[in-house]
């Protein structure tokens, strides 16, 4: 007779209780803290190149583009051209986030086999999406006027050797103050300045990096519209229409909520004052090379 049943007997005759063996509870894994999700891979730099027969791979002709930072008057711009009879100038396309990937090796060694590599599909696609927005306006000219296309300046001039290319400056103070006021809450003004300043670094690489371009300011095309917009029109080769300084007459409802400004001043119709130039004292030292460089400040 095992030990336990005998204590039991003798305990059980004594005092009425049995003594059992405890069985111990199952414990409850702890629980793992939610793994954090790992930052995104940057895509590795796609080898790009010309088309060696544009005539051939490309069906857009002569496209314009507005090199510009984040809040420097390219939607008022791209709303002026847009009146115009042969200028179609649509919301923020962001065309060099369109992608190309193979589905098989086969598919690359076919596509390898008919010289055409992922960087050469790529641009097949923006050109084609292009085009079908040109063509749907009627229009002769299509201008696109991402920001984000400053940072992908050699592979446009790449994709469309005969592209055309308007530069617009504004107030690096003027851009950080207003990239701050369109949303106080995702960054400060000192955030904003460092991030509009990335913007302002692309877009002054893509003025010394491509020739035969134009450059305009916002201060000047708010003070003087036609002026400005009767030389751009020369640079483009086309006649200048005053139907542009009307261009609320004539807009066509597609300012959209994260695709370029859309809110109530751009919606007036009509060219605003811009605001009143900093002053010397207000630039901030992170913002003072470039407003040096762009000739706001000595």
């Amino acid at each position: 007779m095992r030990l336990l049943p005998k204590l039991n007997q003798a305990f059980a005759s004594a005092t009425g209780y049995q003594v059992r063996r405890v069985v111990s509870a199952p414990t409850t894994p702890a629980k793992k803290a939610p793994a954090k999700s790992a930052p995104p891979k940057k895509r590795p730099d796609v080898p790009f190149r010309c088309p060696d027969d544009p005539e051939v791979d490309r069906l857009l002709r002569q496209p314009v583009f507005i090199m510009s930072p984040v809040r420097s008057g390219s939607t008022l711009l791209r709303m002026l051209l847009n009146a115009h009879p042969r200028l179609h100038a649509p919301h923020e396309l962001h065309i060099r986030r369109l992608e190309v990937g193979f589905g098989s090796k086969l598919s690359q060694k076919a596509m390898s086999a008919l010289d055409l590599e992922r960087g050469d599909l790529e641009h097949l696609l923006w050109d084609r999406v292009l085009h079908r927005e040109l063509t749907r306006s009627g229009k002769d000219f299509i201008v696109e006027k991402t920001p984000s296309n400053a940072f992908a300046y050699k592979r446009i001039a790449a994709c469309w050797p005969d592209a055309k290319f308007v530069f617009l400056l504004r107030h690096p103070v003027s851009i950080a103050r207003s990239w701050h006021e369109a949303d106080p809450e995702k960054r400060t003004y000192d955030e904003a300045a460092a991030d509009a300043l990335r913007y302002m670094k692309a877009v002054e690489n893509a003025r010394k990096g491509l020739t035969g371009g134009h450059t305009i300011r916002y201060e000047q095309l708010t003070e003087d519209p036609e002026g400005q917009l009767r030389s751009l029109c020369t640079f483009l080769g086309i006649d200048f229409d005053a139907s542009m300084l009307a261009y609320g007459e004539r807009q066509d409802g597609d300012l959209v909520k994260g695709l370029g400004d859309w809110r109530d001043k751009i919606r007036t119709g009509r060219v605003q004052a811009g605001r009143e130039l900093p002053k010397e004292d207000e630039i901030p030292e992170v913002l003072r090379p470039m407003c040096v460089s762009w000739g706001y400040a000595s």
